[in-house]
């Protein structure tokens, strides 16, 4: 369930809803608001997007094929 971007915790791995050219969709990497903006949660790296929605970060599923 996708939550209002007004309601994002800080200092938490979220997934992003960004609305963009190509129309809305789910960001593959998990994010962390800071007091300066929005950064990859994996990376640390301070990402410029404008998300619309969020919730929790749930890594992807194994597939269990060990690659």
């Amino acid at each position: 369930m996708w939550d209002k971007i007004v309601n994002v915790p800080a200092d938490r791995e979220v997934e992003l809803a960004v609305i963009d050219a190509d129309g809305a969709h789910a960001l593959v990497f998990p994010c962390r608001k800071t007091p300066d903006g929005w950064v990859n949660a994996e990376t640390g790296k301070r990402i410029e997007i404008h998300p619309t929605h969020w919730r929790l970060w749930r890594p992807p599923a194994s597939n269990g094929s060990g690659a």
